[in-house]
Parts: structure tokens; C-alpha cells; sequence
């Protein structure tokens, strides 16, 4: 892990360091090219999130279908203050895919005395950005950013402050991204990233009718279109790679029997792709998926989350059941 200076609190004097331990770009490359070569060829969701991906991605909060982020943000508003009862104060607050900060913001406006800030993204742009909002806003908080892959097991960095417990926020139900038994084994990395008789705060989107769950990843100003299309801007940046644009189509898809939204790139024609040196064939209508969203009952994460070790404390729900947040205790 290597450590870098910089400046998250600029104005008000703080110092900071970020770390950095994202995968190097030959491992990238190695894992793009499993994923093409796959059947059904499939990409990871962290690939969406170089800069232009991630101003994108805010951009789809915005949007009106786009009902998730609205929702999580009035859980944590009208609950924060209960959660910090219930968490006590003085904690180390672990944030996994930090991006926005609005959502810690939120969270941490009904703590009480909270002790060390460290968010964990993959996006360094994204995770500078919103450690140096939090900063400037809690000008006592200890901020330690981690430019990662929180779904590789890292260590966290020592605090200098003390604190009495830990806890790992992980919002934007960023676990329905993950297959079942990948999610639960990321449930296994967070409870020995944070240790026995930390806490969770993790949200789901909930199952719903289809008509809302695809128009949330197909909104009509085509905001989702051009943030899953961005991922094959960011492979011809980035691994030499030489797709169309216009030569794919964005397309959301409601598997009912997964439960989860399928967002795919539909090649339009029969295709050769060259990335990294390596050809990569697509015939006509052959879909790449480039995100699974997984949505959840409320009794079926709980289950979930058992297996991996963390017992279930309390659910907040917004008022139409549409989203919910966990608060989980590692056994």
C-alpha cells in the first residue's frame, strides 16, 4: 500500500494522507479479458467509475426515475439521529465506495463526537473530493482516504485519535452488484476487514414492480445509457482497446427469477474488438453485461448477512418500502 500527501481539508490546515492500493493496470487488463472471453461475456461494475463515469453516475441520482439515492438519503435524515443512539460515540466510520459525500454527510450529522473518517473507493478523483467535503465540514474528524478495491482484503490504516468502536457504512446498495455467493463472500471480507463486534450500516434496494426497476436504469434523458457506454470509452483509454460507440446499445433488463436488474451493452453488429493486442469477437445481438443489481427483502438479506456472521440489530425503511438500510453486528 503506498502512501501519498495531500491536502483533503484545503483552506482549514489539515493534513491528510491518502493511500493508495488499487490493482495494477496488468491485473486490470488480465481481468477484462477473462470477463470478454467469458459466456456470457460479462465486465465488473468498477470499471464504470473512472472520472467522467463518476460525475455520470451523480448525474443519475438526479434523474427522476432514478428513485435510490432520494430514498437512502431520507432514511439516513429522518433516522441518523437514531442510529448514533444505537452506535454510541466516538467511532471509527468505515465508508466502502464513498463517492458523493452527501450520504456521510447525513450519517454523520447524528453522531456523536464521531473520532476517524476513512473511505474506501476506487476512484481517486471521487475519494479526494468527497474526504475533503467531510473535512472541511468536521474540522476534528481524523480523515484517512484508501484509494482501493474494498473487495480485496486490505488493512486499515492506524489512527492517530482514539475511538471506541468500528463501524463500516455501505451505501447505495452497492452488495446488489454482486451474485449471491460473492456477495456473501464480501459480507465475510467487510466482518474481517473491521473485526469482531464492529457494526454495519449497509443498504439494499428492494424487489418492486419491473415497469420501475427498469425505468430506474433507463432513464429517459439517457444519462444510464451514456454511463454504461462510457465503460468502453474508458478500455480504449485505458488498454489500447478500439470499440464503437455506436456500434452497442444500452439496454436494462428485469430477471425476475434472480431478482435483479441485468444492465447490458447489446452489440448491434457482428464485431471484431481488439483491447490489449488480444482479439475479442461479438456476434450481432450479443449482450455484455456490465452490471448486475440484485434487489432483497428485508428477511432475505437478513439471512444473507447471517451466514456471513453479522446478526441482524435493526431495519429503517423509507415510508413506500421502496429501499431499506441494515444495521448489522459482527459475531
Amino acid at each position: 500500500m503506498n502512501s501519498v500527501a495531500v491536502d483533503i481539508a484545503p483552506g482549514t490546515g489539515a493534513p491528510g494522507r491518502l493511500l493508495e492500493h488499487a490493482p495494477e493496470s496488468e491485473s486490470l487488463l488480465a481481468d477484462v479479458l477473462a470477463g470478454l472471453r467469458a459466456r456470457p461475456k460479462k465486465l465488473k461494475p468498477i470499471y464504470f467509475y473512472d472520472a467522467l463515469g463518476s460525475a455520470l453516475f451523480e448525474r443519475i441520482c438526479e434523474q427522476p426515475e432514478y428513485y435510490l439515492t432520494r430514498r437512502e438519503l431520507r432514511i439516513l435524515e429522518q433516522y441518523a439521529p437514531e442510529i448514533g443512539a444505537l452506535l454510541g460515540p466516538e467511532l471509527r466510520l468505515v465508508e466502502l465506495g464513498s463517492g458523493s459525500a452527501r450520504k456521510i454527510r447525513a450519517l454523520l450529522g447524528g453522531l456523536t463526537r464521531p473520532a476517524v473518517y476513512v473511505p474506501i473507493d476506487i476512484s481517486r478523483s471521487a475519494i479526494l473530493d468527497s474526504a475533503a467535503e467531510v473535512a472541511a465540514h468536521w474540522p476534528l474528524l481524523e480523515v484517512r482516504p484508501i484509494c482501493a478495491d474494498f473487495t480485496r482484503p486490505l488493512r486499515l490504516p492506524a489512527a492517530e485519535r482514539k475511538f471506541a468502536r468500528t463501524v463500516a457504512f455501505f451505501p447505495g446498495s452497492t452488495i446488489g452488484n454482486f451474485e449471491r455467493h460473492d456477495a456473501l463472500a464480501l459480507l465475510g471480507v467487510i466482518r474481517q476487514l473491521v473485526g469482531s463486534g464492529a457494526s454495519l450500516l449497509i443498504g439494499t434496494d428492494l424487489v418492486k414492480d419491473r415497469g420501475r426497476l427498469e425505468a430506474a436504469y433507463d432513464d429517459a434523458a439517457g444519462v444510464t445509457r451514456d454511463f454504461n457506454l462510457n465503460v468502453l470509452r474508458r478500455l480504449n483509454r485505458e488498454f489500447d482497446a478500439n470499440f464503437r460507440l455506436t456500434a452497442f446499445r444500452h439496454e436494462a433488463y428485469w430477471d425476475a427469477r434472480a431478482a435483479r436488474i441485468e444492465m447490458r451493452l447489446v452489440s448491434l453488429v457482428a464485431q471484431q474488438v481488439f483491447i490489449g493486442g488480444e482479439p475479442i469477437y461479438f456476434e450481432r445481438g450479443e449482450i455484455l453485461t456490465t452490471e448486475y443489481s440484485h434487489k432483497y427483502t428485508i428477511g432475505g438479506f437478513i439471512a444473507l448477512a447471517a451466514s456471513a456472521g453479522w446478526h441482524h440489530e435493526r431495519s429503517f425503511t423509507d415510508d413506500s418500502q421502496l429501499f431499506a438500510l441494515h444495521l448489522l453486528q459482527a459475531g
